[in-house]
């Protein structure tokens, strides 16, 4: 029984993975469509809240269907959920969603593995369960090395304006994570994804109109590809909140590594992108390698737990 639930939360996780992996394409897509200018800041934001609050607000709705419990105190338990929100919807996404536009979605993707990797590598700095050792931070270092093979070049090692904001996204992804497994271990998955997205979204949406943004041109293509992005993200973000009930951050972040494969995958289909280049794949090779030998002890010492017991 115990294996069957572990596949089953294998195939969730890959799913959600897939989902995620095909946003990035689907973002530039939507910048097209949309006739987003990629320089516009405003404009970009606009379209993040836009995407986030349609989101957030539907999920509220299934929510009250459903009849869904917050946890008591309730305001406490939304005060933390809208703390997730700030860095998972509105500094995570303002980072991604900026980075997104100066650099190609498929090396977006990769560099979004630093967060996972520094979670599974220094997590005993700030969670107690997690100990320390010697292979976490080999993990690191052989992450690390796949951050900068992404960004060597002719010239040496560079990193763009876009990288170094795609890397404080992935930040914000750690640091969103911890706070979201507390939050869905007492609450219900689609309120706590719900009002974070819708608060995010909101919060991004009044920043876009303040900096003058344009509305959104809704046409049946920006419309289609819109409706793909929330549909996509509504149903990632859902699955991701169940499968956190039953899981670590340890061991999803290591399946997490496949993001960066479907994303390439999917901008190589949709936008034509050349993922042929040595440097995604010595990337995607050291960073998924840095992620396993971080996680391999704490494997080999649950094995060795479990024996003795």
């Amino acid at each position: 029984m115990k294996k069957s639930s572990n596949i089953k939360t294998l195939l969730l996780t890959l799913l959600v993975m897939a989902l995620w992996g095909s946003l990035f394409p689907f973002v530039k897509i939507g910048y097209n469509t949309f006739g987003i200018n990629s320089e516009s800041i405003p404009d970009i934001i606009m379209f993040a809240g836009m995407r986030f609050m349609v989101c957030g607000a539907v999920l509220c709705v299934i929510s009250t269907a459903r009849k869904e419990t917050l946890a008591s105190p309730k305001m406490k338990n939304i005060s933390i959920i809208m703390l997730a929100g700030l860095f998972s919807i509105i500094l995570h996404y303002t980072f991604t969603y900026i980075g997104l536009s100066l650099t190609d979605s498929s090396k977006t993707a990769l560099l979004k593995q630093l967060g996972q990797l520094l979670y599974v590598c220094f997590a005993f700095l700030f969670v107690r369960s997690e100990k320390f050792s010697i292979l976490k931070i080999a993990g690191a270092v052989t992450g690390f090395l796949g951050i900068i093979a992404i960004n060597l070049g002719s010239g040496g090692v560079v990193f763009s304006t876009g990288d170094i904001l795609i890397i404080l996204a992935s930040v914000c992804t750690v640091i969103s994570g911890i706070i979201t497994q507390i939050t869905v271990k007492e609450n219900s998955p689609f309120w706590s994804t719900g009002i974070s997205q819708l608060f995010g979204g909101i919060v991004l949406l009044l920043a876009a109109v303040i900096m003058g943004a344009d509305m959104l041109n809704f046409n049946v293509k920006s419309t289609l590809a819109f409706l793909y992005i929330c549909t996509a993200s509504t149903v990632a973000y859902t699955l991701y909140g169940y499968i956190l009930r039953t899981s670590s951050l340890s061991k999803l972040f290591i399946i997490k590594f496949t993001e960066p494969l479907f994303a390439c995958i999917f901008g190589a289909i949709l936008l034509g992108e050349n993922i042929l280049k040595w440097q995604y794949l010595a990337a995607f090779v050291l960073i998924s390698a840095g992620i396993i030998i971080g996680n391999k002890e704490k494997g080999v010492r649950s094995d060795n737990e479990a024996n003795q017991q």
